[in-house]
């Protein structure tokens, strides 16, 4: 964006930017979502690394050695107009979390 607007002469500048958050593969915390999604749903978790985990970012800035997995019900849209939810994700992703923690070890 830079590059194109500068071509024109015109000056550029960003702010407000946010700190990224590289997943751990080898997460204590993912192992745990995987092996309860397969409980609840009957079928592996399907795990991507996608542009979203906006929380995590800024919290991992905060506490870089925090376990962090991101997760939340199917949107498509995001960030436009036309945003929505699949409503049944929202529920299934309600019973994921609510299964989790009841699975997390007492510390």
């Amino acid at each position: 964006m830079k590059a194109c607007f500068s071509f024109l002469s015109l000056t550029v500048e960003f702010e407000g930017g946010y700190p990224g958050w590289a997943p751990n593969p080898a997460s204590p915390l993912l192992a745990l979502f995987q092996q309860v999604f397969c409980a609840e749903f009957g079928q592996p978790a399907r795990v991507q690394v996608i542009h979203a985990g906006l929380e995590c970012g800024i919290i991992g800035s905060k506490y870089p050695a925090m376990d962090m997995v991101s997760f939340g019900p199917t949107i498509h849209g995001a960030h436009a107009p036309g945003e929505r939810v699949e409503v049944a994700s929202v529920a299934k992703a309600w019973q994921l979390l609510t299964a989790v923690l009841a699975a997390v070890p007492a510390v």
